[in-house]
């Protein structure tokens, strides 16, 4: 997951800017032993969790993640009774294609290269998505859809990153990066700002295409370059590329028997990398358990349903409305778990997080800490197009339980708490070091 845009201005600044979640090299799914960062949970916050983050709901209709993932079979088609004209008869007006072809010969004439065409018929759809102007839609070309694909198998050739882009700017910052991955050994960092990707300047592109150009096959080299806090100058990495397999669940037990699962992302492979981190957890002796989403940018919206169902009792979990007013529930069955438990979360923690916790503090099952969450309350459908090429687009708004729409609210944690680690002196991240954790042991009553 690596993947970048935008050269230097400030560096705090693009940090902040950063808020498009992009995971993975492949731009969708974040996984990974992620760990908030010492100096606070904050480098790149937000996840926008755009082109492959956003509750999406892939076409396959997916629902779910990257927000929700919703997916749908191969389409050439749209049903009249279900969409408007207007579109399609503003974008096939005579006098649009008269212009189209007065562009295209004044290009043919005057521009000063020679033209791909391809590329500018790909454009051309593109536009019509950048049209809309909502930063969570988005045309896909057959490679870029095949790689996002990829992405959410967990996964792929490349680095070993979890990138962000921020949707307006392009910046794209590293929110983590995998231990034992090429990355980690060429010394890039969390938080790192990308500069360039061999020569092409990391804020040029959207995240989904500048990460086709990190990875590649496996044992080729992509040069790195980036922007590192404290450091005057670009920081350049000769990073080779590997098979990198994405986890997105990390577990541990913590003192007096609490179990700590932090989950990076919810993939498709999340809710049984969930469950076996539950069962194991519960075969060591698990009393109560703390649930850390911080910094998850989201995903498939039946991974966290399915997740959720294991812990919640029979009812409802999400619902989501369209447009025309259709609503769809996703609902639990009876079997839940009946155990004590905290879930953390943060401003970076966005889409299906955001399901999770919302659902939690709806049943009251369970106490939230940290601060608000990002606010991502809609949902995206990936549709498939009969040429490999695919569109995304923004289809519903979801609710929580109780009926709580959060988009661009967010939800807000039942105990206020900032971030911040207790020993600077420690280079790897220790949970009992981390104040909302002890926080949440506390609540538990593990501590006084």
């Amino acid at each position: 997951m690596d993947t970048q845009f935008k050269e230097p201005q400030e560096l705090d600044d693009q940090q902040r800017l950063a808020r498009e979640y992009a995971l993975s090299e492949s731009a969708r799914y974040a996984g990974g032993n992620r760990r908030p960062p010492k100096k606070g949970p904050g480098f790149g916050m937000g996840v926008l969790i755009g082109c492959a983050c956003t509750l999406l709901a892939v076409t396959v209709l997916l629902l779910g993640g990257w927000t929700i993932m919703h997916s749908v079979s191969s389409v050439t088609e749209v049903k009249e009774e279900e969409t408007s004209e207007g579109t399609k008869e503003a974008v096939t007006d005579r006098s649009v294609e008269e212009k189209a072809g007065q562009l295209a010969d004044l290009i043919d004439q005057y521009y000063y290269e020679n033209i791909d065409e391809d590329a500018m018929v790909e454009g051309m759809y593109a536009g019509m998505t950048e049209g809309l102007g909502d930063p969570y839609s988005a045309y896909f070309s057959a490679e870029e859809y095949a790689s996002f694909n990829e992405s959410t198998t967990g996964v792929y050739y490349g680095i070993g990153t979890v990138l962000t882009q921020d949707a307006k700017t392009k910046v794209v910052t590293i929110l983590h990066v995998y231990p034992g991955t090429p990355a980690e050994e060429a010394g890039i960092r969390d938080g790192d700002v990308i500069a360039k990707v061999d020569d092409i300047a990391g804020d040029s592109m959207e995240l989904s295409e500048l990460t086709t150009h990190i990875k590649g096959q496996e044992g080729t080299t992509v040069h790195i370059e980036v922007i590192r806090q404290g450091e005057n100058d670009y920081l350049g990495f000769d990073v080779e590329r590997r098979q990198i397999e994405v986890p997105t669940v990390e577990y541990e037990m913590l003192e007096g028997n609490v179990g700590y699962i932090q989950v990076t992302e919810f993939s498709t492979a999340t809710p049984e990398q969930f469950d076996e981190a539950i069962e194991n957890l519960q075969g060591q002796g698990m009393v109560s358990m703390i649930v850390d989403l911080r910094d998850n940018p989201g995903g498939v919206l039946q991974s966290v349903c399915d997740m959720l169902d294991k812990l919640l009792p029979e009812g409802l979990l999400v619902y989501t409305e369209d447009k025309y007013g259709n609503r769809s529930d996703y609902k639990s069955d009876a079997q839940c778990m009946d155990i004590p438990m905290a879930v953390l979360i943060n401003g970076n923690s966005a889409s299906a997080s955001e399901i999770f916790a919302g659902a939690i503090k709806d049943y009251k099952y369970g106490t939230l800490i940290g601060t608000t969450s990002f606010g991502k309350g809609i949902v995206q459908t990936i549709i498939p197009l009969s040429d490999g090429s695919a569109i995304k687009l923004t289809m519903a708004k979801y609710f929580t339980p109780k009926g709580n729409y959060i988009h661009e609210v967010g939800i807000s944690p039942d105990i206020e708490l900032e971030y911040e680690y207790l020993n600077e002196e420690d280079e790897i991240y220790n949970p009992m070091h981390d104040n909302q954790v002890q926080k949440a042991l506390e609540v538990l009553g593990q501590k006084d």
